[in-house]
Order: structure tokens, then sequence, then C-alpha cells
């Protein structure tokens, strides 16, 4: 009988513990932010800005917690870094490109036809010097902390109507881009138009455009563009890279501790290097699903591929003329891939 009684106050003070702790108060972060990102959802969203957030949360142990706002909420899709800036965000999610039309250096970090591909962009971020250029630009052009945060592999080149392989196939081929391509892109005898995202699917589904860009392989799937063109072009030589970027507020980032912006920076590195990963496993699935729904993949000429390069890197360095920032910047990149120039024959096993 002592037993049973003894047991039951035992099961008593355990409940009674248990409610306490349920009913007590979530420990309130220290560091509340709210982020304006530049989509809407998709895997920018899924495993950018939300896993950003997340990461951020564990890595600080909740100390700094960050809601995620999609565009339009806090500001629209293109003016991320703006509201951030104004201190309407606290942090956003954004591509760097976007901004090319404030200063042109923006691609260069952000991704152009004259880039490296994504591994090489990678090394040069994290290895080669390029993340200390990244933050001092940024701060000095725009007034914020920045680093990488997500990167695709390449883009595919288009989702076309027509088929598109050498430059005789591109030769006044009317298609929807953005950014740097929108100029380098009629050297190769294109006519490219630039529209809002949400007009592009009406646009090529009635014969507007002949093709679009868009996104990765992966990416594509979710818009459709593969339902009405049949004609899948890679690689991206447009977009072979493309980091994309968190900006947070001066004031805001001023007041965490040293050891939370350790932590916040650490976020932001996973986040890059897991999405990179996620999208090149989701990419080599998508080329496999374009080919199920019946779409034919065509590879750009490697002719094509050269001299979308070349026209690149001309149009770069007449930008490094007047922007001391493109310039140093243009610069370091050329020279890091030189350093690579031979990375193909010690990295690459041939198999057959």
């Amino acid at each position: 009988m002592k037993t049973n009684l003894g047991s039951r106050a035992v099961l008593t003070v355990f409940v009674a513990v248990a409610m306490m702790l349920a009913l007590r108060p979530a420990i309130a972060a220290d560091h509340n932010w709210k982020m304006a990102a530049s989509w809407g959802g998709g895997p920018l969203m899924e495993i950018g800005a939300k896993a950003f957030a997340a990461r951020v949360k564990d890595l600080t142990d909740g100390r700094v917690e960050i809601q995620v706002f999609p565009s339009g909420t806090l500001s629209k899709g293109l003016e991320v870094r703006s509201a951030v800036a104004k201190g309407v965000a606290q942090v956003g999610h954004t591509w760097m490109g976007y901004d090319w039309g404030k200063d042109k250096t923006t691609v260069l970090l952000g991704g152009f036809a004259g880039s490296m591909d994504t591994e090489r962009m990678l090394h040069w971020i994290y290895e080669g010097g390029g993340l200390a250029l990244w933050r001092q630009f940024n701060e000095e052009k725009f007034g914020l902390i920045s680093f990488p945060c997500f990167a695709r592999t390449a883009e595919a080149f288009l989702h076309s109507r027509k088929p598109v392989k050498s430059l005789a196939d591109l030769k006044g081929l009317k298609f929807r881009t953005a950014g740097a391509w929108l100029a380098i892109s009629k050297g190769l005898g294109a006519a490219p138009v630039t529209m809002p995202g949400g007009e592009v699917f009406a646009s090529l589904e009635r014969g507007a455009i002949d093709a679009t860009e868009w996104g990765t392989l992966y990416e594509n799937k979710s818009t459709g563009f593969h339902k009405i063109a049949k004609y899948v072009i890679i690689p991206g030589i447009h977009q072979p890279t493309a980091p994309f970027e968190v900006v947070i507020n001066k004031d805001a980032w001023a007041k965490l501790s040293d050891h939370d912006k350790k932590r916040v920076e650490l976020a932001a590195k996973l986040v890059t290097i897991e999405s990179w990963m996620k999208v090149g496993d989701e990419d080599a699935k998508a080329l496999a699903f374009y080919k199920k729904e019946g779409n034919e993949i065509i590879e750009l000429d490697a002719s094509v591929q050269r001299q979308a390069k070349r026209l690149a890197l001309d149009w770069a360095q007449e930008q490094a003329k007047t922007n001391d920032w493109f310039k140093k910047i243009l610069e370091h990149q050329l020279a890091y891939e030189k350093l690579w120039a031979n990375a193909a024959s010690y990295r690459n096993v041939k198999y057959q």
C-alpha cells in the first residue's frame, strides 16, 4: 500500500512539472528579424530563404529568429536591397544581378555569360579571396552587409518552340531574357526582349516570343514551359553560375554579438553549399523528366558556346574601362579562372 501511494505521489509530481513546463512561455529571441524575399515560392524560397532562417535559428540557439515574407509583402521582388537598406526589413534574400542598372559590378558576383562555372565560382568565393571583395563592394556601394546564400548550377539556355543549335539558328530568335545577356546576346544575332515574369508563359504560349530562359532544368519544371515549347536547349551559356545573396541592414547587424555574426555567416555558407548540391541532384533527374515528357534536348554547338564567352568578356572589358570596382573584381576572377585552366586534366576522369 505504501509503495502504491509513493508511486502516485511521484506521478502527481511528474504531471505537475510537465504541466508547468508546457505552460511556461517560450523564451523570446534576442533579435527578431523580418526577411524580404525576391520570390513567392519554389526552390529559392524553400531551400534558400526559409532554409537560411532555419539554419540561423539553430546555429544561434534561437537568439536570432527570422520571419520570411514572400515577394510583394514587404517590398517588390526587385527592390529587396533597397527595402533592407531603408530598414523596412532587417534582412533580405535576393539576386545581386537585379541591381545591374545601379552598378554593373553586380553581374560579376551574381553571374553572367563570362563567368566561371559554379564549382570554380564557389572556390573563388570561399578560398580564392572572392568573399572579401564581395563584402567590401556591397558595404561601399550599397551600405549593406552581404554574403552568398544559395547557388545554382548552370541554367537551361532556352525552352524553345524552335530547334536551336547553331549561330544560324539564333539569328532573329526572339526570346525573353534580362540583365547583361539582354545586351550581349545581340552579338549572336538574336532578338532578345525583356518582360515581367508573370507574362512569360502566356507570351511563349501564343508565339509572341520564340523561347525563354529562366532557371535551371530543375527549377523550370514547375513553370510548365516544357508543355508549350518542345525543345530544351543546353547548356546555359548565358548563366553558367548564379550565386544569390543575403543582405542585412547594418544597424541590425551591429546589434549582434561577434559570436552570432559568425553563426549567421556560417548559416549562409551552409545554405549555399547545400542548395548547390540539391539543385545539381535535381537537375540530373529533370533531364530524364523532360525526355519522358517528350521534349527534345539539344546541346549548343561548341562554336556558339565559345562565341558567347568571347562576346561576354568583350562586354566586361568595356565596363571595366569606366568602373573601378568592376575592373578590380573582373581581373581577380580572370586570374583565378586561369589558375584552373588545366583543372580538367586532373579532375575529369574518362571512363569511356
